[in-house]
């Protein structure tokens, strides 16, 4: 391993995103970051930095790696950069400014686990990451680099829908076990990590867990918020700290939805006792919804969007979650909350995947932190605000 100072020392918040402020070549990014040399135990130092996954799981990556080097064979890795969560532009930020980073984790991953090819897939153009790949070596490397687009939506990042796609089937999740670590794309082993996790993985690889610390991460932040856009924060403190690192609130907020449309929503006065941790954070994306704005019409478009990206494939998607999309529907005039209760009770972990379970966090979290709003609207008084539709959905920010 190299030595375990950078070669140029990023200070302060920024570590993926220290580099030169545009697409790098090599040679920029080797100045910056120096070499990644060979690893010993990949593994190992990924479970002494307690790296988690970033993708939204924060499944422990070094468990990932472990498992993949253990079932032999010929193994390929998979670098996720389908980025379905439509207010998320973080993976998107780390393929434009770091996408060495990300070549060197994967080249990384996949000589721990005896890969030799190593595929890179994304749901848009990304020129920047085709443009560093041409300039990798597979010899300096140890694998092949193949860039694959798939076509977009929320359930394509997930791991056995993704790699379905790869293999031109549908873009549909399967049932574990299987999982992909045992027989994955092409029935071979799998290993599939997030690009921001393995960007990580090649800070780790250089640098060592002990200068890594408790790590960094990236968040997109949106809505009531004085800075929006992409900001790596550093895992430590509260919710609170990490909204006032990045310029905090531009108004006040009637709630934080954290994580995401498969995250969870707190009120603003929770964010100051919530420990900032990649479980907490899941796909990375915070949104402060203005007190302006109508809570209920907003939920109900992104669950009615969630129904709509559903695959299709089972019960408590194909029909749970239209249903729950009404009864939380201001508009629909239902009984409230309690039947958008019982609803979400029906549907969770009851899928195929985890996106019904998802849809059920967003929406039962939203009944306990716009009540007051939820009862109003049940007793058809209304709460005399507008859909300004600050939640983003669909295409509106692929």
């Amino acid at each position: 391993m190299t030595s375990t100072a950078p070669v140029r020392p990023v200070h302060g918040d920024a570590r993926i995103l220290a580099g030169v402020g545009r697409p790098p070549t090599r040679a920029e990014h080797l100045r910056v970051f120096g070499p990644l040399e060979h690893v010993d135990d990949l593994a190992a130092l990924l479970a002494a930095a307690r790296l988690r996954g970033r993708g939204g799981a924060a499944f422990p990556a070094a468990t990932k790696v472990s498992a993949v080097a253990r079932a032999g064979g010929r193994p390929i890795v998979v670098a996720n950069a389908v980025e379905g969560e439509p207010a998320s532009k973080k993976d998107r930020s780390v393929l434009r400014v770091a996408p060495h980073l990300i070549l060197d984790g994967a080249a990384a991953a996949a000589r721990a686990v005896g890969a030799r090819e190593i595929l890179v897939a994304t749901t848009r153009a990304a020129p920047e990451l085709a443009a560093a790949i041409r300039e990798r070596v597979p010899r300096e490397d140890g694998a092949r680099f193949d860039l694959r687009v798939v076509p977009p939506g929320f359930v394509v990042g997930e791991e056995t829908a993704l790699l379905r796609a790869l293999a031109g089937g549908p873009a549909k999740p399967t049932l574990k076990p299987p999982y992909p670590a045992e027989r994955g794309l092409r029935g071979r082993p799998t290993l599939v990590q997030n690009v921001e996790t393995l960007a990580h993985v090649a800070l780790i690889g250089r640098f060592g867990p002990e200068w890594y610390g408790r790590g960094t991460t990236l968040v997109t932040l949106a809505g009531a918020v004085a800075r929006p856009g992409v900001h790596e924060v550093p895992l430590d403190g509260t919710l609170a700290d990490l909204l006032a690192r990045c310029g905090g609130l531009a108004a006040e907020p009637a709630g934080i939805l954290v994580g995401g449309y498969f995250g969870r929503w707190v009120s603003p006065d929770a964010a100051t006792s919530l420990a900032v941790a990649p479980e907490l954070l899941a796909a990375g994306t915070i949104i402060a919804l203005p007190a302006s704005t109508c809570a209920a019409a907003e939920c109900a478009r992104v669950l009615r969007y969630l129904a709509g990206e559903s695959a299709g494939q089972c019960g408590p998607c194909t029909h749970g979650l239209p249903a729950l999309a009404d009864a939380a529907d201001p508009a629909q005039r239902g009984d409230g909350r309690s039947e958008v209760a019982r609803i979400a009770g029906l549907v969770a972990h009851r899928g195929a995947c985890r996106h019904p379970d998802g849809a059920a966090t967003f929406v039962r979290s939203a009944l306990e932190v716009f009540a007051d709003e939820y009862e109003r609207h049940a007793q058809h008084r209304g709460c005399g605000r507008r859909d300004e539709r600050v939640l983003p959905v669909g295409g509106a920010a692929r």
